[in-house]
């Protein structure tokens, strides 16, 4: 005799097919903790006439939720909820940007054995100088050369990464009355950090490249005087828009901020290589540029080290405000860093990330088609423009259905501007399950098109 099911049949409203709906209503329970490993699903007949659907319908949701892998089908059994390790919540994560991984046991342990050999225990047993090591500094340096950006050991200062390093910027640029001049569409984090830090932020309308050097003008004439304006921009493969400037671009922003004596921060972090056709700012106006750059997106997540390439005048100050942010970067991930820099272990490692960044973005274009604007950079994110109430449907639907993608708040400057988009992280999950969340996104963008109106726009 067969165990009926304990489910009381439902649809969810989040989605417009019946197989969606289905779907979304199954997944909310067995992630809520409603429906507990290996409890049976309704049989297929028995759940199409309770809910009135087509039989189809209930096989296409079913064969939804087992490439989730939150169910599996046992032949001639039946359909029971598959042991999700005690999970609750999304089971494709594409809301965290992350790159493609890359590193395997073999290379791990060939690194640890070497450092093992090597290390000295001078290393440990005292605090490193407040900018770091010279030869981490030194080695950081050649690596920060090799993407583009050259700059000596004396203007370089090692962070526990990126963040670590915007929150020392912020922290010098945060005096009273200063403004910091951000496009309408940024980074999550920054927007999180300025806050925080109490720093005035404004947002600046966008194009196909991003910030626009004119609206940047009229902003900081609208500062007015004696205000310390700043300005924050990832002039290659922006987060979240994956816009890239242009070298005309990069250098009109920069004449705009000659005139008004703006400061600029530059977040370089996606940079995967030299490109001498797109110089960074930094490399055009090292007196005005802070710097940033880090590790964790074109090496390895877990390798937490950033450098922070200052202006000359801002030197000591820079150094201060590291040293009230936070001293000591791991002697043991600078040991990392320094090995694969001479080894040619980390070019090798940046080179197998961008191939398999290249291959994913050629997938989600695959899916995706025009709801994903095309972009020349190699990145780990894409992004779908779309109306503000549009987003906010997409990323609700998905998440339904056991998708995570970035809230569409997180990355507005200007939530009330009504133009936004969805952010979608594409270098965690494993390619089966980026290939499936993608393909749902798809269907489910595809069915929220035919009832919310809203404009395809880059311009916020």
């Amino acid at each position: 005799m067969r165990l009926k099911s304990p489910w009381k049949p439902r649809l969810s409203g989040e989605a417009q097919l019946p197989c969606d709906r289905l779907a979304a209503a199954l997944a909310e329970d067995i992630l809520d903790g409603k429906l507990a490993a290996g409890e049976r699903l309704p049989p297929h007949r028995d759940l199409a006439w309770q809910l009135g659907i087509g039989l189809g319908s209930v096989t296409k949701a079913y064969g939804m939720l087992e490439r989730r892998g939150l169910v599996h089908a046992l032949k001639g059994s039946g359909t029971f909820v598959a042991d999700t390790g005690g999970r609750k919540g999304t089971v494709i994560d594409l809301s965290q940007n992350a790159p493609p991984a890359v590193m395997s046991e073999r290379l791990l342990a060939r690194t640890l054995s070497a450092l093992a050999r090597q290390a000295e225990p001078a290393l440990f047993n005292s605090y490193p100088p407040v900018p770091g090591h010279v030869r981490f500094r030194t080695g950081l340096a050649r690596w920060f050369g090799r993407l583009g950006t050259e700059t000596g050991p004396g203007r370089l200062l090692l962070t526990g990464g990126a963040q670590h390093a915007l929150t020392v910027c912020l922290s010098m640029l945060s005096g009273p009355g200063s403004l910091l001049l951000v496009e309408a569409q940024t980074y999550p984090c920054l927007l999180t950090l300025a806050r925080y830090c109490g720093v005035r932020l404004a947002a600046v309308a966008m194009d196909g490249e991003g910030m626009m050097p004119e609206a940047l003008d009229r902003a900081l004439l609208a500062a007015g005087p004696g205000v310390q304006a700043s300005v924050y921009l990832m002039p290659t493969m922006q987060n979240p828009v994956a816009t890239c400037m242009s070298r005309a671009r990069r250098e009109d922003i920069l004449t705009v901020c000659r005139r008004h004596d703006a400061l600029i921060i530059e977040d370089d972090v996606y940079a995967l290589g030299a490109d001498p056709s797109l110089p960074s700012l930094a490399s055009l106006d090292p007196e005005r540029v802070f710097y940033i750059n880090s590790l964790s997106k074109t090496l390895n997540p877990a390798l937490r080290i950033g450098g922070l390439v200052v202006p000359a005048a801002w030197q000591e100050r820079a150094e201060a405000c590291l040293y009230a942010n936070g001293l000591m970067i791991s002697p043991l991930s600078c040991l990392v860093m320094e090995h694969w820099i001479m080894d040619g272990t980390a070019q090798t490692i940046c080179d197998a990330i961008g191939e398999e960044a290249a291959r994913r973005r050629a997938l989600a274009a695959s899916i995706l088609g025009e709801a994903m604007p095309p972009h020349p950079n190699l990145g780990y994110h894409v992004w779908l423009p779309m109306a503000d109430q549009e987003a906010q449907a997409l990323a609700a639907a998905a998440r339904a259905l056991g998708i995570l993608v970035t809230d569409p708040l997180a990355t507005a400057a200007a939530p009330e501007n009504g133009a936004a988009g969805v952010r979608l992280c594409i270098g965690a999950p494993a390619q089966a399950e980026l290939e499936s969340a993608l393909k749902a996104i798809a269907g489910l963008l595809a069915n929220l098109r035919g009832t919310i109106a809203g404009p395809l726009a880059f311009q916020a």
